[in-house]
């Protein structure tokens, strides 16, 4: 099965990709590896979540913005790649979670990425979870991945 039917079958609609937001570039390959800049969730009516996890919004509301994440990866792969099938696998993630000192679900959120991008190629990845003490524009999730692909 090819990976657009995967994602068609699992429900999924890929966002559009946005320019980066400063002097950077959303991928960049090298070899057979792409590296991933860090993703902020965008909801599918195009609003960027806020707040602190743990105090501002709770484990599973910032999972779904982590797969919210997941899905703007895809899509920046999609575009890199032209092909979701030239995806070999994913690597790693490095996730990070806008959290209270005091939180400790970080793996929880980012399994909402992790969970989506292993319900797409079918296949586990290497991965780290971390909490900080502020990201961006007060972003609660952002997440960057290295893939391997053909």
């Amino acid at each position: 099965m090819s990976i657009d039917q995967r994602i068609s079958d699992l429900g999924l609609q890929l966002p559009a990709v946005k320019a980066p937001a400063a002097n950077y570039a959303n991928a960049v390959r090298t070899g057979n590896m792409i590296y991933l800049s860090g993703c902020v969730p965008v909801t599918p009516a195009g609003e960027i979540p806020k707040g602190k996890v743990g105090l501002d919004v709770c484990t599973e509301e910032a999972a779904e913005h982590a797969r919210w994440v997941g899905l703007h990866l895809l899509a920046i792969l999609q575009q890199e790649l032209g092909d979701l099938n030239r995806v070999r696998r994913i690597v790693k993630l490095l996730g990070m979670v806008n959290a209270v000192p005091d939180y400790v679900e970080h793996s929880k959120v980012i399994n909402g990425c992790s969970d989506l991008l292993t319900d797409v190629f079918g296949e586990k990845h290497a991965r780290s979870a971390i909490g900080v003490g502020s990201l961006p524009f007060g972003i609660t999730v952002e997440i960057e991945a290295i893939v391997e692909v053909d």
